[in-house]
């Protein structure tokens, strides 16, 4: 089973999504604007969403995830939870 290692930035609106994300491109740590504006728990450890499976995320998230580029942010990507940014960092099918 396709496997991967990702983080993320969830928050409410696109807007901020869109900003936080260039942000990070003209140089801002992501685990930094992770721990200071995610919404989800994960963003107190940068992000982080260690390791998991195909299918144990919401569908618009796993799309991104497996088939995007390593290492580059991704989003905003939107679920029923926010937006999102995405970082792959690892994958292995």
């Amino acid at each position: 089973m396709p496997t991967a290692s990702a983080r993320h930035i969830l928050v409410e609106l696109e807007e901020v999504c869109q900003d936080l994300k260039d942000q990070i491109e003209a140089g801002a740590d992501f685990a930094d604007v992770a721990a200071e504006f995610s919404a989800c728990p994960s963003g107190k450890s940068g992000g982080d969403l260690g390791k998991f499976g195909k299918g144990r995320m919401v569908p618009e998230f796993d799309a991104v995830i497996f088939s995007a580029e390593l290492n580059k942010v991704h989003g905003p990507v939107q679920t029923e939870f926010g937006y999102h940014l995405i970082e792959i960092t690892e994958r292995e099918d």
